[in-house]
């Protein structure tokens, strides 16, 4: 059995603004640093093997900062991204919307084969995760490991490891500084805990 600690970053002012970040490689704001540090005491004494986290700085400034009371160093790997939405990059959803009315009802009807302009889709994200999780599984057993990254790229590898197609992944809601935790088997996988940010109240 492999545990997966999985983390969303900590929040950033285009969080705050309900802007579609994807693969802009922003900093936390002073909330996500500081709720970087409440994770940092949330995990100051547990028995971590590795952090993995995407290379996007937003997740790298959490991961560092959860890895410093281990003396760790943090993994970086690109296959953690969150999900390229190109053109959209920067904007609102009402400003998406008001560009690109057709392509948006294109992507809702059909996310796995359409990408916004110059963007990926979800099935692209699917295939670096499912590559990632594969590797993850190669590795000894009896591994704790925690891997920090975005929203899209976690929830969709809770639907690979659970069995769920990836349309379904916003079923599952991880807020900015979530933990949420899954047990991997060889032929399963066992939800633990999902979403909890009670280090942050």
């Amino acid at each position: 059995m492999i545990r997966l600690v999985l983390v969303r970053h900590g929040q950033t002012n285009a969080n705050l603004e309900q802007r579609y970040q994807g693969q802009t490689s922003v900093s936390l704001n002073a909330i996500g640093r500081a709720q970087a540090r409440q994770l940092a005491d949330r995990f100051r004494q547990h028995a971590i093997d590795e952090i993995i986290a995407s290379d996007l700085r937003r997740a790298m400034q959490t991961a560092q900062t959860i890895a410093a009371p281990h003396n760790m160093a943090v993994e970086p790997d690109v296959r953690l991204r969150e999900m390229a939405f190109g053109d959209w990059e920067g904007l609102t959803w009402g400003e998406i919307q008001a560009r690109w009315p057709e392509r948006v009802a294109a992507w809702l009807e059909n996310p796995l084969n359409v990408a916004p302009p110059a963007g990926e889709t979800l099935q692209q994200v699917a295939v670096r995760v499912q590559d990632f999780c594969q590797d993850v599984m190669r590795r000894k057993d009896d591994l704790a490991i925690m891997v920090v990254s975005h929203g899209g790229p976690l929830r969709v590898l809770l639907c690979l490891a659970l069995g769920l197609s990836v349309r379904e992944h916003w079923r599952f809601k991880l807020d900015v500084a979530s933990v949420s935790q899954i047990e991997m088997y060889n032929d399963t996988a066992v939800l633990t805990l999902l979403n909890d940010s009670n280090h942050c109240a």
